[in-house]
């Protein structure tokens, strides 16, 4: 019947086949991110240095590693620095750089040349020798770079040089861990969920298409003897047979997609074409799912319509929908998150808890379900009370009482994506919202900590200098900690922080203070050093340590609420209190905390480029990077989305265009008895804007649920941005408009008077 069924049968199997096949594609990325992901990580350990304690030699390097950040995206890089002639060779590099100069990956190359790479470019202003092969990289848009040095200490001769590290070759697995923190974690498990719970909503609806020229059909089989089963079992080999198109069709799609995909990145990640291999067992199970469920619901849909040799009778608006069962769905879903309430918010003295993905997925993917089921009854309750108003409206109201399942069969994607895409944009919102609260809105918290660790205190004075005439910054604290023990205990351990005055008020109230000033902050649980004592400040390996003996003008001061956050000393000293030192000792480090101007965007940018002239080794974070990352997290769901209603889009036009063929006796009657085009074109609107309203009223609802559920879960305050909200429905009604827009030619072609003739 699908296939010797003439020109209509072509017609419903190829429209079948091409809206399962969008799904099937979809699906097909899916099942293939496994091995996209563990092909993405071999490369990543096949680059990493094999670290091993021997002697240099011809063949062993030193390495370190760096690493920065440009506007939000992470730059990582080495530094290489060979003890001989013949020096191992990173996977993808033909030659080591030579100091002071870079090789790059394909991608770092083309920002540093592009106009926006200006920034950038002052930053890493080495020569390009040669780029990174695809075997040394990640992924296409990596941004990663190798650069030559001669000035790396090796492990054995500096102790202070804790970060540089001698290797004998390349593939030492594994040098950091790959969980992102448990926000981060969440919200990419929303934005899977949201992106592929569409996808089979999607795909069911496409099984219907020319339900009603498959039902006449039948009608004409019941004529010449078939019973009641065999025409249900005809039905599900129609759409046994389209499915099965579709997977064909789907995997089409899916390899001509893959051909692109180096060219996309999400959330600063990307795939090479070869990595994007379906999973076999899930493939496989995806080629049996498909086909099961397009026969799953045909038999469904076939319980509602009654095949006789001389009509179709189809059960439709006498019959009333049940809402219980559909309320248990997203009931459900909430109930199955309820235990993970309040599980990422930390609570005193324990870390936040880990991201139960297959338990969030389960809950997140109930409340987007539900969206799909109570929508026909949402529809079939208000449709049941309209009545009156323009011949335009009647018509279309009309139309949705005797049959609101089909109009609604194609809104159910867009309310479903609708759904999830206001759910994630609302966690997003809350999320940053909390985050300018805590940084971006609260001046006394500063915008980026540099961690640095100077030989001298001339080198840290030096960088302190460097961050104040860095255009866009508006004020710095720098201080060194020191660790030191008790001479005569030798058990007990003090920090002791050193700086300038106006540093150590940001710790204690410490007025009045001048150059040559310590002072102590008292703790009720541990003795505090008094003055007289003898404090060993830790060196390492063999260095003598370096003895101090706090002066009796030292004076208890109590401690403030720190803006700086950072780790409370025990001592207070200003510079030079301390005896001096040609250099820092070892166990010793040194931070600066660096407000930035909020007009000047790119201040952030020239503090970064300040730290890496310093020394590309010193680590700069800035408060925001978490934020960034959640945003990112979030622009990743704009294209999924985007891409989603446009195929959503394309299924709801091809649904218009199926459903004015199958009525187009019914216009050709109407227009018969003189019914104006415009009114009839306005009907086909309303038929399409009334279930979609309904669907974009349930999908904010829905989604404000789905925001409320995994915001409990972080312990975010809920914050709803209205305006993203109408973005997302916007989009959805313009997509509905421009579809039926389309459809218009082929409605004036069927409006004529001539479609009533019939043999």
């Amino acid at each position: 019947m699908a296939l010797a069924g003439g020109r209509a049968g072509w017609v419903s199997t190829g429209l079948t086949a091409l809206g399962v096949g969008f799904g099937v594609a979809l699906l097909l990325v899916a099942v293939s991110l496994p091995h996209a992901t563990n092909a993405r990580y071999q490369r990543e350990d096949a680059r990493q240095p094999t670290y091993a304690e021997a002697p240099a030699s011809a063949t062993t390097i030193l390495v370190e590693e760096v690493q920065t950040e440009f506007r939000d995206r992470s730059i990582k890089g080495l530094l290489v620095q060979p003890e001989g002639p013949q020096p191992p060779r990173p996977p993808g590099v033909a030659a080591l750089p030579g100091p002071g100069e870079l090789v790059v990956s394909p991608a770092l190359a083309r920002l540093l040349a592009s106009p926006g790479g200006t920034l950038l470019r002052e930053r890493l202003h080495y020569p390009i020798v040669g780029t990174i092969g695809d075997e040394g990289l990640a992924s296409p848009s990596e941004l990663f770079f190798y650069l030559g040095a001669d000035d790396i200490a090796a492990p054995g001769d500096d102790p202070a040089a804790l970060d540089s590290t001698r290797a004998t070759g390349f593939g030492g697995g594994p040098s950091e861990i790959r969980i992102p923190g448990p926000l981060l974690a969440l919200i990419v498990v929303v934005v899977v969920v949201v992106l592929l719970a569409p996808v089979g909503v999607f795909a069911a609806a496409a099984t219907r298409f020319g339900s009603e020229a498959r039902d006449r059909r039948l009608a004409g089989v019941r004529l010449v003897g078939a019973d009641v089963r065999m025409t249900r079992r005809i039905a599900a080999g129609e759409a046994l047979v389209g499915s099965g198109f579709g997977l064909l069709v789907g995997a089409g799609l899916f390899l001509i997609g893959r051909s692109f995909v180096d060219r996309l990145s999400i959330m600063d990640v990307s795939a090479f074409p070869a990595d994007l291999q379906p999973d076999p067992a899930l493939t496989a199970l995806l080629i049996v799912a498909v086909p099961a469920t397009a026969v799953l619901v045909t038999m469904v849909a076939m319980r509602r319509v009654l095949v006789e040799p001389l009509g179709v009778t189809r059960r439709a608006g006498e019959v009333r929908r049940r809402l219980w069962w559909r309320l248990l769905l997203p009931v459900a879903g909430v109930l199955v998150l309820v235990p993970l309430f309040g599980d990422l918010k930390p609570t005193s003295g324990a870390p936040p808890g880990s991201v139960n993905a297959l338990q969030v997925g389960l809950g997140l993917g109930l409340i987007l379900i539900g969206v799909a089921v109570l929508l026909p009854w949402l529809v079939q309750v208000a449709i049941r009370r309209l009545r009156g108003g323009p011949v335009a409206w009647q018509l279309a109201t009309r139309r949705l009482q005797l049959d609101a399942t089909t109009a609604t069969r194609a809104v159910v994607g867009i309310a479903v994506a609708v759904a999830g895409a206001i759910g994630v944009q609302t966690v997003l919102a809350s999320t940053l919202a909390t985050d300018q609260a805590d940084r971006g809105q609260d001046p006394h918290r500063a915008d980026v900590t540099v961690f640095h660790d100077p030989d001298t205190l001339g080198e840290m004075n030096a960088l302190d200098e460097s961050l104040r005439t860095t255009p866009g910054v508006t004020t710095v604290y720098t201080a060194l900690y020191l660790s030191a023990t008790d001479v005569a205990t030798g058990t007990q351990g003090f920090t002791v922080m050193v700086g300038a005055c106006a540093t150590l008020q940001e710790f204690a109230l410490v007025e009045p203070c001048m150059d040559g000033d310590v002072f102590v902050i008292p703790d009720p649980l541990n003795p505090s050093p008094t003055p007289g004592d003898r404090l060993a400040l830790q060196t390492l390996g063999d260095e003598e340590p370096l003895e101090w003996t706090v002066p009796a003008s030292t004076r208890t001061v109590p401690a403030t609420d720190s803006r700086l956050g950072s780790l409370a000393p025990r001592i207070l000293a200003t510079p030079s209190a301390l005896p001096p030192m040609a250099s820092i000792p070892g166990w010793s480090w040194a931070s600066s905390w660096v407000w930035l101007d909020p007009a000047q965007a790119d201040a952030v940018e020239h503090v970064r480029t300040t730290v890496w002239r310093a020394s590309p080794t010193y680590a700069t974070y800035f408060s925001g990077t978490e934020a960034e990352q959640m945003a990112t997290a979030g622009r990743a769901l704009l294209p999924g989305a985007a891409a989603m209603l446009v195929i959503i889009g394309a299924s709801l036009l091809i649904t218009q265009l199926d459903q004015l063929r199958e009525r187009r006796r019914v216009l050709a009657g109407l227009i018969a008895f003189g019914t104006r085009r415009r009114t009839l074109a306005w009907s086909v609107l309303w038929q399409a804007v009334i279930p979609v309203g309904l669907g974009l009223l349930l999908a904010v609802g829905a989604g404000l649920t789905l925001a409320w559920a995994v915001l409990s879960i972080a312990g975010e305050a809920k914050v709803v941005d209205w305006r993203a909200i109408g973005v997302m429905t916007g989009v959805a009604a313009f997509v509905v408009v421009g579809t039926t827009v389309l459809s218009l030619p082929v409605l004036w072609r069927l409006m004529r008077a001539d479609g009533l003739r019939t043999e």
